[in-house]
């Protein structure tokens, strides 16, 4: 006996045999993680307030690598010229680093809507550095631990450093505490103004008081470019101290890095 499949069958032996096919396929499930990086030019490289880079220009770079679990690490990376300074204000060898590389990793997690927090540990790592070949001087490489909450659009963060603070003698425990809002004016605009304190542990000049600790604060312009670019300008100051004739942060040509000035910068996230 012979059967003859008229065209309605083979239709829908055909419908079916598509539809156990897609079936047979899932869709991919979505990476748990996510990855991205950054490249950017600044017209002076401002840490905390202070010129990292001689007031001149610096070329920076970094990827992060996030978890959907909260979980991050990252590591970026920018040029700097004030630890090769310091060895020619203090006529030492201290080598000749000229990178900035900082490697970090933490978690970030929400209390509340609206309300997270994010804590960590970051170190400061500059290679070939001899830093502590200036006398009462410490190696510059620095580790600190962080914490920070945000709510809205407001964050507070402080940083304990648990090593000499950036090569300073007897600077252990050293803390930075800030405080920095973030506001979306529309249109790819953004303000963001910031205050912080970074307290230098030991090299007082009286009771308890440190030549080098510092009030930094500074308001930021961004305009979103589309395609990954945002450019900004930030009005950045500090309070650091004078010396008699010269400044507590200051450049071979005794150049206060802490004074008051505008900073333009570009980056681009991909």
């Amino acid at each position: 006996m012979t059967f003859k499949l008229t065209s309605i069958a083979v239709a829908a032996l055909l419908a079916a045999n598509m539809a156990a096919a897609q079936t047979a396929a899932p869709k991919a499930p979505e990476p748990n993680y996510t990855i991205s990086y950054n490249l950017g030019v600044t017209s002076d490289y401002r840490y905390r307030g202070i010129s990292q880079s001689r007031l001149k220009p610096a070329l920076q770079g970094g990827a992060d690598y996030a978890f959907s679990n909260g979980l991050y690490v990252g590591t970026w990376l920018s040029n700097i010229k004030w630890i090769k300074d310091a060895g020619r204000i203090a006529n030492v060898d201290v080598g000749n680093p000229r990178v900035e590389w900082d490697i970090y990793g933490g978690y970030k997690g929400e209390i509340a809507k609206d309300f997270t927090y994010d804590v960590g540990v970051l170190t400061y790592y500059y290679p070939g550095n001899h830093y502590a070949n200036i006398f009462g001087a410490r190696n510059t490489n620095t580790t600190e631990l962080y914490g920070a909450v945000t709510y809205g659009p407001a964050t507070v963060k402080y940083s304990h450093a648990v090593t000499p603070l950036f090569g300073f003698g007897g600077s252990k425990n050293s803390g930075y505490l800030e405080a920095v809002a973030t506001f979306d004016l529309g249109d790819g605009w953004g303000i963001a103004p910031h205050v912080g304190y970074q307290r230098v542990a030991g090299n007082n000049v009286g009771a308890s008081n440190s030549l080098y600790s510092y009030t930094d604060y500074s308001v930021t312009g961004t305009k979103d470019l589309g395609n990954g670019l945002v450019i900004s300008l930030a009005a950045i100051g500090t309070s650091t101290k004078s010396v008699p004739g010269s400044y507590a942060y200051a450049s071979p040509e005794n150049k206060n890095l802490g004074r008051a000035t505008a900073v333009l910068g570009l980056k681009y996230t991909f």
